[in-house]
């Protein structure tokens, strides 16, 4: 008797906790709403619905309602009881401009052999949207924030971006236009009208997202607002950019082709981008000898180079039976220091070559090649995947900065300012006041060996040019062959012939003792590093010097 009564008693409890499948389908097909998992979505639709709409299309036509909502988080709620086969759960979805969206998905749920699953129709990609509704916006900017120098100088203010100093304006502010095709997506998403103007180039590029404010306005279906919001302009922003080392930079190119970046190092601002001239943060080009320095941290990581190792003095190295020459036929080698000094292509083809593919690119990777830098619109710079650059002569040709290996003035101003300090990757910012952040690259011990190296450069090597009296500069030329790769031009003098087949590079820093600045010229088919590079880059590190600000 007793055991009838508990299993009535049971049953009752089982009954009263029993959901319906449709209220189960309903709350399911709604988490994996908010969640974002459109393939879970989709499993829980019927064959009519399947039918009308693939699998891509579906999740493209919620990923597109989310972007034009600016929703970026969902949250779900618990499902209601069926009203005429359709079940609503509330939502709330937060969105960039809009604030908060409280709204039902109302979700049609239909038997399909027994089965209960949902009967969607293309209203459902967003909540509160009936059916013959559709999701629509209104959105509008706010007026653009201040642009600021370093020093509080204004940039560009107002509608017309005008200026209190036209010079550094001219030079770095940047301009406004149309929103390039491959960000538009992503701006779309942000609540950025369609027809906006935006940074594209300069400042204005780099921080767009700081000047721009956030937008506002209304969120529709149909003719109902959904929510609404209001825009709000930023504050103005206070660029890294010291305009007296920005005219220097902009000096250093006397209008040619190429570009100068100057950085801070070592200190409170490290990795602050306080001049960037020309192509600096845009242009790529072959590094040429530059990339020795990673090259050398390589080998001396790997065990495979000390500073005792001693080298055959050479006119040229045979890789896979070719010639990769010298500058201009000369010999040299010596000891390690020496032969970076004195930039040994027959040193450095065969040292990347017994470093192999596979540890180069990790250590170029470590130094920031083929990843983003952290400046907006900035070019990423590129080292071939170990498996695609190719034999002993193609990873020999790479070492030397030439082959497929290419690389923006940023990114080698990077290379030197990691040297400097001591190893450490900065990461760059043109936004003052951002909190200083670096990573590893490679160890301390290693980075003080390739600063000694790069001393050397400057003391007797390719860079004498770029020497500062009562500073000691480290630094590394470059000369890199634009139309052939078995040789370079001579990095210490003249390019003897046409000067159109080479680029020079200079990457640096100073003091070397107590680096304060990092600095790297590129100037686009102008000849060698050592004879037109170096001496653009020193007087950049020489204003650099004079005083903080």
């Amino acid at each position: 008797m007793l055991l009838g009564a508990l299993a009535f008693v049971a049953g009752l409890v089982a009954g009263g906790l029993h959901r319906p499948a449709e209220e189960d389908v309903a709350e399911r097909y709604a988490g994996a709403y908010a969640r974002g998992d459109y393939a879970a979505m989709y499993e829980l639709l019927t064959e009519d619905a399947r039918g009308r709409i693939g699998e891509q299309r579906f999740a493209a036509a919620h990923r597109a309602a989310r972007a034009l909502a600016t929703a970026t988080r969902v949250r779900a709620g618990e499902a209601r009881g069926a009203d005429d086969g359709v079940i609503a759960v509330p939502l709330t979805v937060a969105t960039r401009v809009f604030g908060a969206v409280r709204a039902p998905l109302a979700v049609p749920v239909a038997d399909e052999d027994g089965e209960a699953r949902v009967a969607w129709a293309r209203h459902l990609t967003f909540p509160g949207v009936r059916r013959g509704e559709t999701l629509e916006r209104t959105v509008e900017l706010p007026p653009r924030a201040t642009l600021l120098a370093a020093d509080g100088a204004e940039l560009a203010a107002g509608p017309d971006r005008a200026s209190e100093d036209p010079e550094t304006s001219a030079s770095i502010g940047g301009e406004m236009g149309a929103i390039p095709a491959e960000r538009l997506e992503e701006l779309r998403a942000l609540g950025v009208p369609d027809d906006a103007q935006v940074g594209i180039s300069g400042l204005e590029r780099a921080l767009d997202d700081e000047l721009r404010g956030t937008p506002g306005g209304r969120l529709r279906a149909g003719g109902r607002v959904l929510a609404a919001g209001t825009a709000r302009q930023a504050e103005p922003v206070r660029s890294t950019i010291v305009p007296r080392i920005q005219a220097a930079a902009s000096a250093a190119l006397a209008g040619r082709l190429g570009g100068v970046v100057a950085m801070r190092v070592g200190g409170g601002d490290d990795g602050d981008v306080v001049a960037a001239a020309g192509v600096g943060l845009s242009g790529l080009q072959p590094p040429g000898s530059t990339f020795k320095i990673l090259t050398l941290a390589g080998a001396l990581e790997a065990g495979i180079a000390r500073p005792s190792s001693r080298y055959d003095v050479a006119t040229a190295a045979t890789l896979e039976g070719v010639e990769l020459q010298n500058a201009n036929g000369e010999s040299c080698g010596g000891t390690l220091i020496e032969s970076f000094a004195h930039s040994c292509n027959s040193v450095f083809g065969p040292l990347g070559a017994e470093l192999g593919a596979r540890r180069l690119v990790e250590v170029a990777e470590r130094f920031g090649f083929n990843r983003p830098p952290a400046i907006d619109g900035a070019a990423t710079s590129a080292i071939p995947p170990a498996a695609e650059i190719g034999d002993d002569l193609a990873v020999g040709s790479s070492a030397i900065g030439q082959g497929r290996v290419q690389a923006s003035t940023l990114q080698m101003a990077l290379v030197a300012a990691t040297i400097a300090d001591r190893g450490r990757l900065p990461r760059p910012t043109l936004l003052r006041a951002a909190t200083p952040r670096s990573t590893p690259a490679i160890a301390q011990r290693t980075a003080r060996i390739v600063d000694r190296a790069m001393r050397a450069v400057v003391s007797y090597g390719t860079g004498t040019a770029a020497a500062i009296e009562g500073t000691t500069v480290a630094g590394k030329t470059g000369t890199a062959e634009l139309r052939q790769t078995q040789g370079q031009a001579a990095e210490d003098a003249p390019v003897v012939g046409d000067t159109t087949d080479t680029s020079a590079w200079f990457a640096a820093y100073a003091p070397a003792k107590r680096p304060r600045i990092a600095v790297a010229v590129l100037l686009v088919e102008a000849g060698a590093g050592g004879a037109v590079a170096a001496p653009a880059a020193r007087e950049v590190l020489a204003e650099g010097l004079r005083r903080r600000g």
